[in-house]
């Protein structure tokens, strides 16, 4: 059977009907961009929103397109109130088309999903680019809708799940995706997110992700050529001026043989091309997945910056979250990318399920050695059960989970832990350490990105060892700050030792170290303005 997305539109067939898309575009929504080209391609006007919009504009902009579809694009589930809000007011401006949503958590949750938002008239399930494009075309036609695969629907006052359309078997034999939205600037170079591959073929207990992959029929996995993911880099690179790359897969594909194998030929492709000098890119990987030889070679073809989720220092807590490795390895994953000069972020759960007062300073000594030194920002969270997630379906088995979809929960078998938590988290919200647009932390992680920037894409300037080092200094003087306050909060609430550090005075600390940071950042900047100036322009000619 031909796939619909190999298929031209049918002559004679008018299939200029708009739909509108709405979805969060900041942070660089190829999922909305996958959906967008595929419909564009067969014949349709997609208009894509920006839910961060004001509400009043959003309506605004859907009734004049007047579309035959409206498509939510659901990626945080504690969005969901949100968006049935956004949809009662367009039921109420007048639009009455057929609505639509997707994502992880309409996907795994559908049933509660249609309950949360009345005005919805389906879900699309799994990857939805072709159920999608076989739902539009069917509206266009004035047929019924109600049987397509993939598709849940109401019937009956209830909720009918049509059979699960199989997963993209080849990934490129879809369109490149449709970028709506600006790129992201690090001192004038632009950066565009990008995806090589679909699936993961890990099963952490917190993440919904396989999950999603493994429920529907098909491969979990599945990569794009080297060839065609180059070709896109560089019709990115020729036609936008796009020289940072940021892979979004789930799980780059660098573990094991095979992987390996793809990976090495990425480089040669990129060599081949001439990308390899002139951009520089960034991915998310596991501990285990760092091979010198491969990142070496990798370092020398543009990677600049690696995420990995580590998550856990507790050998206990990586088994409560079934990340199926060792401490040892993340220890040696950090040790290895800080020997070949490639920069880390990190994702990190202080506390989960199974925590204990001894495994929250187990995590805090482990932090200490992989970031005590300056190289990235201490940064944590607490361990939340999202829906499609094992845990959570532990967690509600064993009595422990609590709120709901916008905040889901769970209680610490020790009762002084979740004081604790409740402490830590009123301190590191109040004073902008950790959480929030402009959180200590996250001004640092973006100095440091800078640095990679500058290190891979601008002339060598002369005193950027000395900016790089005091910002490293500043920032293992931040972080040690932050490790002692949870180590004297967890003395506190455990044994009663000690007394709460004052949030008022730690905002002043946050305050003047990022004063001292930004200050010396700009500075530096200020000094050889001219220079990274003329790159630029060089750069554009």
């Amino acid at each position: 059977m031909t796939s619909l997305l190999a298929r031209a539109p049918a002559p004679g067939v008018d299939t200029r009907g708009v739909v509108a898309l709405i979805g969060f575009q900041k942070i660089g929504n190829l999922g909305l961009g996958y959906l967008s080209a595929v419909l564009r391609r067969a014949g349709f006007d997609v208009r894509v929103i920006d839910i961060e919009q004001q509400p009043s504009e959003i309506v605004r902009q859907v009734t004049e397109a007047d579309p035959m579809l409206v498509g939510f694009s659901l990626i945080f589930q504690y969005y969901i109130r949100r968006y049935d809000d956004l949809m009662r007011r367009l039921r109420l401006a007048g639009v009455g088309c057929h609505f639509t949503m997707g994502g992880h958590y309409p996907t795994l949750s559908f049933e509660q999903t249609m309950i949360a938002a009345p005005e919805l008239d389906s879900v699309v399930r799994f990857e939805g680019e072709e159920t999608l494009l076989e739902l539009v075309e069917t509206l266009r036609a004035g047929e019924d809708w109600r049987g397509i695969q993939g598709l849940v629907h109401r019937r009956n006052d209830g909720v009918t799940a049509n059979p699960p359309r199989h997963l993209a078997h080849d990934l490129d034999d879809l369109p490149f995706p449709d970028r709506d939205f600006e790129a992201t600037e690090v001192l004038g170079r632009r950066g565009m997110p990008i995806l090589a591959s679909r699936g993961c073929a890990r099963t952490c207990s917190f993440c919904s992700i396989h999950t999603f992959y493994r429920t529907a029929p098909g491969k979990v996995v599945r990569l794009r050529r080297t060839t065609e993911v180059v070709r896109e880099m560089k019709m990115l690179h020729d036609e936008r001026g796009i020289t940072v790359f940021l892979f979004q897969d789930d799980d780059f594909p660098m573990f094991g043989p095979k992987w390996r194998a793809w990976a090495h030929d990425l480089v040669d492709q990129l060599e081949a091309s001439g990308l390899a000098r002139k951009v520089i890119w960034k991915l998310n990987c596991r501990a285990d997945a760092v091979d010198i030889d491969l990142l070496s070679r990798m370092r020398d073809a543009g990677l600049y910056m690696i995420y990995m989720g580590l998550e856990s220092g507790d050998a206990q807590g990586l088994v409560t979250l079934n990340k199926e490795i060792s401490v040892d390895q993340n220890l040696a994953a950090v040790r290895m990318l800080k020997d070949l000069g490639i920069r880390f972020e990190y994702g990190f759960m202080l506390l989960d399920p199974s925590s204990t007062f001894d495994s929250v300073r187990t995590n805090v000594e482990f932090l200490r050695q992989i970031i005590g030194d300056g190289c990235a920002a201490a940064t944590f969270c607490k361990m939340l059960p999202y829906d499609g997630t094992p845990i959570k379906d532990a967690l509600a088995a064993s009595g422990r989970l609590k709120g709901d979809v916008c905040a889901p929960d769970y209680d610490f078998l020790d009762p002084k832990l979740d004081a604790f938590y409740a402490d830590l988290a009123q301190v590191v919200e109040v004073t902008g350490w950790v959480h929030g647009p402009h959180a200590l932390t996250l001004q640092l992680g973006w100095a440091h990105t800078e640095v990679a920037v500058i290190r891979k894409l601008f002339p060598r300037l002369p005193d950027t060892d000395a900016y790089d080092a005091t910002l490293r200094r500043r920032t293992a003087e931040s972080n040690a700050a932050l490790l002692g306050v949870v180590e004297q909060l967890a003395d506190f609430h455990e044994a009663g030792v000690g007394r709460r550090p004052d949030p008022q005075q730690l905002r002043r600390l946050c305050a003047q170290t990022l004063e001292t940071v930004v200050n010396g950042r700009n500075a530096f900047i200020t000094r050889h303005q001219r220079v990274l100036l003329d790159a630029l322009d060089a750069a554009a000619a």
